[in-house]
């Protein structure tokens, strides 16, 4: 056993306390969710070298959400049909772009993401009601999972809309829509974006509103 750990290479070997790190840099202990109601939803429990664990959580229904949460922004990258397949590609944006984030912040780059995704998760979303002729739009809470999924793909949308015809990388943009989304900044396409959902969710609940009070009074 000792001769086969003699020959791993270095960055998959455990520091010498023994703790798993990303990247063999970023550690996951000091790492925290701040909002509890996601705290199940976004992953850091499982402290993983890569960001990639060969779709075991694909296999079942919501079982994405047990998925460590840089492996499934990796996955948000290889969006669109050119990227499709290409992890090693993601994976090597996601550790370019967590460099430039210490760089720029000198925090823990995965404190900086989960952050990020708490800040652009829209907690109220609008949904179609009824069928065919009658069809209106109504306000509704939306789930912690669903949350997650929409604020990991807000973030990996802003940065690929904006590495486009664009002479910073995607790696550079990524990291610049993580910290201004971790700040809250408007700066931020997936701030932006999550704002205008819960307005349009906001203005379609305050005209639900009306028009029940409207029937009940009618009544």
């Amino acid at each position: 056993t000792s001769m086969v750990a003699l020959n791993l290479p270095a960055d998959v070997l455990a520091t010498a306390d023994g703790t798993r790190k990303l990247f063999n840099k970023w550690s996951y202990d000091d790492v925290e969710v701040k909002d509890i109601s996601l705290q199940d939803y976004i992953q850091i429990r499982q402290q993983v070298y890569l960001p990639h664990t060969a779709g075991r959580f694909a296999v079942k229904r919501f079982r994405k959400a047990q998925c460590p949460i840089v492996e499934r922004l990796t996955n948000a990258l290889m969006m669109t049909g050119r990227n499709n397949g290409k992890k090693l590609m993601a994976a090597r944006i996601v550790q370019h772009a967590f460099e430039i984030v210490h760089l720029l912040t000198d925090a823990n780059p995965l404190q900086i993401l989960v952050d990020a995704i708490i800040n652009c998760g829209p907690r109220e979303d609008s949904t179609r009601i009824g069928s065919q002729g009658t069809v209106r739009r109504q306000a509704v809470d939306v789930s912690p999972l669903r949350r997650v999924n929409q604020s990991i793909s807000l973030l990996t949308t802003g940065c690929r809309e904006s590495a486009f015809r664009n002479v910073k990388t995607v790696a550079e943009c990524l990291a610049d829509e993580l910290i201004n989304a971790a700040k809250g900044s408007a700066n931020s396409y997936a701030i932006k974006k999550k704002d205008e959902l819960e307005r349009v969710a906001k203005c379609k609940f305050t005209f639900s509103f009306h028009f029940t009070i409207k029937l009940t009074s009618r009544s």
